[in-house]
């Protein structure tokens, strides 16, 4: 991508324009607090929902697990610059990091399964990574762990929704990005044609593994408290249904998914009881009258396009095609 064609400069001005306007208005006490901290659960939702979409959207593994790598990154994020006095920045790596490793270690073994049989296995995950930290008094146990260092700034807030969308939208357009899509439309197919699917399937784990360590630690130094609840099955679920409407495969659609629902959630909040079957009332909709969610998954019929292209994957594929 040639980085000073005129559309990318038009992109990045805009996206400095957003930022710098937000951030004035924050500083300044323009927006309240309550829109402020929604503006802030949005970007952590989005970082969230686009990271899952390279999973379950991109490669077609289907995952609940994801709120199990955010609590990694939320924790190890809190112990490093809480108990260890570090810089929030040391604390966002070994977020990532961990949340990396927990991705591979759970990868490795579970990517063999398929389907349903998968899901069972993420959804394990999760509810080992919540029993273990409700065991666990140095991480606070049931109570919690508390004191945080408020180091969430709009600043890191949005670089981090940025970079998490540029990196995964490039990754979705390199060869290893084909190479994942190839093994959603057709996994048989992709291996036969070479693709290595039990890598591929580990680099999307882990990528996406990733991105849900650094929300959690963006997540942990904003909201001050964490607990074990916060990060339960139904957190995945709601990281799942936020890819769902606004469309699988799609990374504008993931991230409008984070936004509208954070949107409902937020009009809900008089009546909690009814948050969920308005969920379930948004999804029973899709499903049956778009199933493609919002925005679809776009023009990423990878198989469709080699077929009438004639062309191997093993080669360069060009494409305009659009996130």
């Amino acid at each position: 991508m040639k980085v000073l064609q005129k559309k990318n400069t038009v992109g990045a001005a805009i996206i400095a324009l957003v930022y710098i306007i937000t951030k004035v208005l924050i500083d300044g006490g323009a927006i309240p607090q309550h829109i402020s901290f929604n503006l802030f659960i949005i970007g952590i939702n989005i970082i969230l929902a686009v990271s899952l979409n390279l999973i379950t959207g991109f490669t077609g593994q289907f995952s609940l697990g994801h709120a199990a790598f955010m609590s990694v990154g939320a924790y190890t994020s809190a112990v490093i610059t809480s108990n260890f006095g570090q810089p929030f920045f040391v604390g966002l790596i070994a977020a990532a990091v961990t949340a990396a490793l927990a991705g591979l270690i759970i990868g490795i073994p579970t990517l063999r399964l398929k389907g349903d049989y998968l899901a069972i296995a993420t959804l394990g995950f999760c509810e080992i990574i919540q029993v273990l930290i409700l065991n666990n008094e140095y991480l606070g146990g049931a109570t919690g762990f508390n004191d945080i260092p408020n180091n969430t700034t709009w600043t890191w807030l949005f670089f981090m929704v940025v970079l998490t969308m540029l990196f995964i939208s490039n990754f979705v357009k390199s060869f290893q990005g084909r190479a994942c899509i190839a093994i959603r439309e057709d996994e048989i197919a992709a291996e036969a044609m070479g693709v290595n699917t039990t890598k591929y399937k580990v680099m999307a784990f882990v990528i996406g593994a990733v991105f849900a360590g650094i929300a959690g630690a963006l997540y942990s130094g904003y909201v001050n408290f964490i607990k074990p609840t916060s990060f339960d099955f139904m957190r995945s679920i709601d990281i799942l249904v936020m890819v769902v409407f606004g469309g699988i495969g799609s990374i504008t659609g993931a991230a409008l998914g984070a936004v509208a629902l954070v949107i409902i959630s937020t009009l809900l909040q008089s009546i909690p009881e009814l948050r969920m079957v308005v969920y379930a009332v948004i999804l029973f909709v899709i499903m049956v009258y778009r199933p493609q969610g919002l925005l679809g998954k776009g023009n990423l019929n990878f198989i469709n396009r080699f077929l009438k292209k004639g062309g191997s994957i093993n080669g360069n594929i060009d494409s305009k095609e659009s996130i």
